[in-house]
């Protein structure tokens, strides 16, 4: 990695999601972008980098999820016009067979009962723990590896920002935290180190939604 400049890594969470006011899980065949509350968040979050006081951004990357593009396209324009670059493996744990069902079907019918087994998926088809944890985390470590002494911006979700924290602050994968990542929050690693040693210098930034409501009433 560069000496000369750091390595910064902003991870930012999608906007609200037309799937999470309609309490369903949201994978690739479901998820249809963001509410209209979701396109308020991402675009309260583009005045705040316009206003000229966070870091500038080199790249510009998004889960292939629509509520995390839409939010990274509606963020470009203040990143001086930057293209959204699409990965793929940053998108949410995969569900399977879970895909588009109502977060109160979900428990009956698949029979669980709010064990998490790092080696089992929560449906059939679906990625476990331990599959998500390994996808997301080689495409963060690609990323940073393949950019060293750039900004990056990455739009994804907040499973991909809880395996960013154990990742860079190098935790175990099934250490006993929960985080709650908001909507559009910002979350920032740096690094100046040629090993990369990361520091974590911010989690869950929302100071820019100030005024709006926290969430849509939901269906």
């Amino acid at each position: 990695m560069s000496q000369e400049l750091p390595t910064r890594l902003l991870l930012i969470r999608h906007g609200e999601s037309e799937v999470t006011v309609k309490q369903i899980i949201g994978g690739d065949q479901s998820c249809t972008g963001l509410s209209v509350l979701g396109r308020q968040q991402a675009e309260a979050l583009g005045r705040r980098w316009a206003e000229g006081h966070e870091p500038k951004v080199d790249a510009l990357w998004s889960s292939t999820l629509p509520r995390a593009y839409q939010t990274a396209e509606l963020l470009a324009a203040s990143l001086g016009d930057l293209k959204v670059q699409m990965h793929p493996d940053l998108v949410e744990r995969r569900p399977g067979q879970a895909d588009g069902v109502s977060f109160s079907e979900f428990t009956d019918q698949f029979e669980w009962t709010g064990d998490v087994h790092p080696y089992v998926p929560l449906a059939p088809g679906g990625e476990s723990q331990s599959d998500f944890f390994h996808r997301t985390g080689k495409a963060l470590y690609e990323l940073v590896h393949s950019n060293p002494g750039t900004t990056m911006m990455v739009v994804c979700h907040g499973g991909v920002i809880d395996v960013a924290m154990r990742v860079l602050l190098g935790l175990a994968p099934a250490a006993p935290f929960l985080l709650w990542t908001l909507n559009t929050s910002i979350t920032e690693f740096l690094t100046t180190d040629k090993i990369g040693v990361w520091r974590l210098v911010r989690y869950n930034d929302s100071s820019h939604l100030s005024g709006l409501p926290t969430h849509t009433d939901y269906e």
